[in-house]
C-alpha cells in the first residue's frame, strides 16, 4: 500500500495533469473560427413545442410534476 500511495498516485496525478493542460492548451492550434466560444442561440417558445404529445404515455400524477400546477391553483 505504501508503494501506491509513493509513487503510483503520484504518477496518476501528474498524468491527469498533463492530459488537462494538453487539452487546454491546443486552443492555440485551432483555427480561429474555432477557438471562439460557442455561439448562443435562443430556446425555443413553449408554446412552440408540442409538449402535449410528448407527455401523453406519462401517467397522471408525473404529468403534474412535468408541466406544472394550473394557474387556478398557483394563485392559492
Amino acid at each position: 500500500m505504501a508503494f501506491f500511495r509513493q509513487y503510483i498516485a503520484p504518477l496518476f496525478i501528474v498524468l491527469i495533469f498533463l492530459v488537462a493542460l494538453v487539452a487546454v492548451s491546443s486552443r492555440i492550434f485551432l483555427p480561429s473560427d474555432m477557438a471562439a466560444p460557442a455561439p448562443i442561440e435562443e430556446a425555443a417558445p413553449i408554446s412552440a413545442l408540442d409538449s402535449s404529445n410528448a407527455l401523453s404515455d406519462l401517467p397522471p400524477a408525473l404529468s403534474t410534476l412535468v408541466r406544472g400546477f394550473p394557474d387556478e391553483l398557483g394563485q392559492l
